[in-house]
């Protein structure tokens, strides 16, 4: 008999379902971390902009402070030592800013008055070398040009009258950037007096935010800064003084005017400018030298191609090998680098900067010994002194024809302790018997085990002071 059911809709259990709009429908459809994300890459995208802005903004000033940084790290040295003997790092860091400030003052100094006296030479002069060039452009181009109409036409020129208007404009921004400068100067001497002042204080402030392993580190990555950037300005500030005394001294047996000047400026450029900085800074001595005698500027040429020779072979290694010890391709291409980044800056912190990053990563990279081949060698002659290798083979060889020897002895043969083995080598030149390259042989077992029947004791190894275990002891 089948049974049937029966569903009885009623209004409470019955309920109509509310209409769908169109938000419920796209809220129903979009995940909940949309929203989320979309607030979050907006915030990046803001928080960049303002970085970049920023940063440009702040450009000038953190390259200040990078100057100082490192000006700092260059006197650190000399700051520790002194404050080693026990004088205040303040008054020590002041003395060293002291000295430094002497001597960039005396350097200018010399190099205002000669580029003045110049000046003025050159201005008095003016006539007599204008008068020459006319004579000779009057006696080669057979023209009949004079000194009053040349003056004449330069006087009334557009092009001077330009400039000079040009340059009376320009006088307030002149100013503007001599201001800069100067504020830009005392900007820097202030923080690396900071820096060089409170460098234990600022080490342990950086190094309280850090978990233990990381702080030696930095005092790791801190301590060859310091001693690469210090051993390069007092390594090149040593150059630049031998530098200085070798062209004083040409300058003056030569007789060319502002020798001590032109000196200076040679040893500082050359040194401070790596690899073309001697050429560059020879350029002034030349001209200098050429208003003298043209054959005098000749000569200043040479002496700079000699010296510069002379520095990259012998002086340099010897000076550096301690202190940088960077190839002088690498020093040359972080400069062209330096200078891409920064400029005038990049080019001054390259060196420190490449070899404080290249001492550091060389605790970091496995060395191997390298083997010895002519092409790793740089030729194809052979070393001076025999390889290790060839040592071990020639130490292996010999203990194997020492112990063939030392088995193939008869068994009535008495041996000497430590008794030296002859190896034939060659003929004797007396016609004797022939010589023998003698090397240690141990005794056998066998010679060990023979007993003792009145004739010499049995050979032990060398290296036993007492009876080898179950060996007869001889008698009387």
């Amino acid at each position: 008999m089948g049974h049937t059911c029966s569903v009885v809709a009623t209004e409470d259990t019955v309920q109509e379902a509310p209409p769908v709009g169109p938000r419920d429908a796209a809220s129903a459809r979009m995940p909940r971390w949309l929203p989320r994300a979309m607030l979050l890459a907006l915030a990046l995208v803001a928080g960049f902009q303002f970085a970049s802005w920023a940063f440009h903004e702040l450009t000038s000033l953190l390259l200040n402070i990078l100057i100082a940084f490192f000006l700092a790290l260059a006197i650190e040295p000399a700051v520790d030592w002194m404050a080693a003997r026990g004088l205040r790092r303040g008054a020590a860091t002041g003395l060293v800013f002291l000295g430094i400030l002497i001597a960039v003052a005396g350097f200018f100094t010399l190099l205002g008055s000669m580029l003045a006296d110049q000046i003025v030479t050159m201005v008095e002069d003016f006539p007599n070398y204008l008068d020459k060039v006319i004579s000779w452009v009057n006696t080669t181009f057979h023209t009949e040009l004079s000194r009053v109409e040349v003056q004449d036409s330069l006087l009334h020129s557009d092009w001077l009258q330009k400039y000079v208007q040009d340059s009376a404009n320009n006088v307030l921004d002149v100013s503007a950037q001599v201001l800069g400068g100067l504020f830009k100067l005392l900007t820097v001497t202030l923080f690396a007096f900071y820096f060089a002042a409170d460098g234990p204080r600022l080490r342990r402030a950086l190094c309280s935010v850090l978990p233990p392993h990381r702080q030696s580190e930095v005092l790791r990555a801190w301590e060859i800064a310091v001693a690469k950037t210090g051993g390069y300005l007092y390594s090149r500030g040593l150059m630049a003084l031998i530098s200085g005394i070798a062209h004083y001294i040409l300058l003056e047996v030569l007789g060319v005017p502002y020798a001590p000047a032109l000196a200076v400026w040679v040893g500082l450029i050359s040194q401070f400018i790596p690899t073309i900085g001697t050429y560059l800074a020879g350029g002034l001595p030349m001209l200098i030298a050429f208003t003298v005698n043209p054959w005098y500027a000749v000569w200043v040429l040479g002496f700079v191609v000699i010296y510069q020779q002379f520095e990259n072979y012998l002086l340099q290694p010897r000076i550096t090998a301690k202190t940088v010890d960077i190839h002088p391709a690498v020093a040359f291409g972080s400069v062209i680098a330096g200078t891409a980044l920064l400029g005038a800056v990049g080019a001054l912190i390259a060196i420190p900067a490449t070899a404080t990053l290249q001492a550091f990563l060389g605790t970091y990279v496995k060395r191997y010994e390298v083997t010895d081949e002519a092409r790793v060698q740089g030729g194809t002659r052979r070393p001076r002194g025999m390889s290790r290798l060839a040592r071990v083979r020639r130490a292996l060889r010999r203990g194997e024809d020492g112990a063939a020897s030392g088995a193939s002895a008869p068994d009535g043969a008495d041996a000497e302790p430590a008794a030296p083995v002859a190896v034939p080598a060659g003929p004797d030149r007396s016609g004797g018997a022939p010589s023998a390259a003698t090397v240690p042989a141990q005794a056998t077992d066998t010679d060990r085990a023979r007993p003792s029947t009145g004739a010499p004791a049995p050979s032990r190894p060398p290296e036993s002071t007492g009876p080898t275990p179950g060996e007869p002891v001889p008698e009387g």
